[in-house]
């Protein structure tokens, strides 16, 4: 007849002495205690955590023993559900053997599977973000290809603005057509053309004339043609001298 108090006091111990400084007893009746499992620290010092807790049946280990995650660090909801699963399906195959370690050791490379995940995600990440803005740049460089499908969109696209433009400015000159005034319309609104050539006129009467200028005129002596006796307005010769 097996002794499961026995196997469960003897796995404890050896536990205990496995994981010194993970290893909580937490109840005696039933066995209860908790397991902190910590993964190899990763590219940047950086580390996964889990703190489990197993409980013993009656019949451990020919039953598996209750198992749950009490606390995690730095775990997806995802890595969670993968724990839990793995520690199902070892506890089905160890089943009839004191399996706590097992279980421990498979949780520990799982983390540090879970630590290598996450560095090659990083590192897609990082390449993808450095293939997009490679792309960007060609992008910049070499612009969009010209397809006849976003050929046409923007020649429908330029035709209207084109369209709008020539709308306004038809706007614009028909209404600066509204807005000028005939020769009329500009005497009859600007009244300060009624005066302009009076005032001109006016303006006018008041010239100074240098009466200096003329004084000496008396002095030349100017030939009149009228008092020449042989003049004759009609014969352009007539004036000539022999």
């Amino acid at each position: 007849m097996t002794d499961y108090g026995e196997e469960q006091r003897n796995e404890l111990e050896a536990l205990e002495s496995i994981y010194p400084d993970s290893f909580t007893v937490l109840s005696e009746n039933p066995p209860s205690f908790t397991i902190t499992v910590t993964s190899e620290a990763g590219e940047n010092d950086e580390t996964v955590q889990t703190t489990l807790k197993f409980t013993y049946s009656g019949k451990y280990p020919d039953e598996a023993p209750l198992y749950e995650i009490l606390s995690q660090e730095n775990l997806d909801d995802s890595d969670i559900s993968d724990i839990l699963k793995l520690l199902a399906l070892q506890a089905e195959e160890n089943l009839g053997m004191v399996m706590i370690f097992t279980l421990v050791t498979a949780v520990q490379e799982k983390l540090n599977e879970i630590v290598d995940q996450i560095k090659t995600r990083r590192e897609e990440e990082k390449k993808q973000k450095e293939k997009e803005a490679e792309e960007a740049e060609k992008q910049l460089f070499h612009g969009t290809p010209v397809t006849i499908e976003n050929f046409l969109s923007w020649k429908a696209k330029f035709d209207a603005e084109l369209l709008e433009i020539k709308k306004k400015r038809m706007k614009e000159e028909e209404q600066a057509g509204k807005n000028k005034l005939s020769g009329k319309q500009l005497f009859e609104t600007d009244h300060n053309l009624d005066t302009s050539d009076i005032q001109f006129l006016e303006d006018g009467n008041n010239v100074e004339v240098d009466e200096s200028l003329f004084q000496e005129m008396d002095d030349l002596e100017l030939e009149d043609d009228e008092d020449d006796p042989d003049y004759n307005p009609a014969d352009p010769e007539s004036d000539l001298t022999d």
